[in-house]
């Protein structure tokens, strides 16, 4: 019984997943925060390192894009569409927070909404405040870097874990994650804490390895690390790398939309 609740709450997450038609070309509007700050200690939980994340071009995202957090991390390709000011390609970004102000889906640092610009008219772009945009999601690229795992400050060991991921590439969303003993079939899930961040009251003793489900397919693919992930002396703060990449690309729930001709 436990199991079929699991695995239809499983169902639930990759179905509610696979249904926004990310990389549909979106039409919509974007701000920007005068502070990178701003977003790098957003709701997902990246603090510093979302600035590592995509070079400093970072976005908070409205709550239909932020999904709870399932959206953490995800990269999104935006274009401004005023093309006196602005480049044809537009810019990649990262979400790292979320945006309660509905007036735009997104608010960009600084440094994103600049970049959107043409040579010489960043300035333009800044003094108008608000642009009109186009925006699709797009597979994230984390060159040489696995996914990684960092401890947060609030673990306490022997009985609490709280762990964040970084740099997930492709373009999936992670709906499940498990712990367990290294050597051993007995896990434990975690839960989402908030944003990026996950997190379980049953730590089990030893080396740990993990293994999660990110939305791939029209389904989920369980991703396993096959190799200690956490030492049996984990230590809050630390980033421990994962050794897998994810490249996967999730099938979406709709008509289709993207013939890959857009930027």
């Amino acid at each position: 019984m436990a199991f079929f609740v699991c695995f239809s709450l499983l169902l639930l997450l990759l179905s509610s997943s696979a249904t926004a038609c990310d990389r549909c070309v979106h039409q919509s509007k974007a701000s920007f925060f005068s502070k990178a700050s701003a977003l790098s200690s957003g709701a997902c939980g990246y603090g510093e390192l979302a600035l590592s994340l995509s070079a400093g071009n970072l976005a908070a995202a409205v709550p239909s894009i932020f999904r709870d957090g399932a959206a953490c991390g995800a990269c999104f390709q935006i274009r401004c569409k005023a093309p006196k000011l602005c480049t044809k390609s537009g810019t990649r970004v990262v979400l790292t927070d979320l945006n309660k102000d509905n007036k735009t889906d997104f608010v960009l640092s600084t440094r994103a909404f600049q970049s959107l610009a043409l040579k010489g008219k960043a300035q333009h772009l800044l003094n108008l405040g608000i642009l009109d945009i186009e925006y699709k999601r797009v597979p994230c690229e984390y060159k040489n870097k696995n996914l990684a795992v960092r401890v947060e400050e609030s673990s306490k060991k022997p009985n609490y874990l709280a762990i964040k991921f970084l740099y997930q590439g492709g373009q999936t969303d992670i709906v499940a994650v498990d712990v367990a003993t290294v050597g051993s079939s007995n896990w434990s899930f975690l839960s989402r804490n908030h944003g990026a961040v996950w997190d379980t009251s049953r730590v089990p003793e030893g080396a740990l390895q993990l293994r999660l489900v990110v939305t791939a397919g029209f389904d989920g693919k369980w991703i396993w690390a096959q190799k200690e992930v956490l030492p049996a002396d984990w230590k809050n703060g630390v980033i421990y790398d994962s050794g897998v990449q994810i490249t996967d690309i999730a099938q979406e729930g709709c008509a289709t939309c993207d013939d890959g001709s857009w930027p």
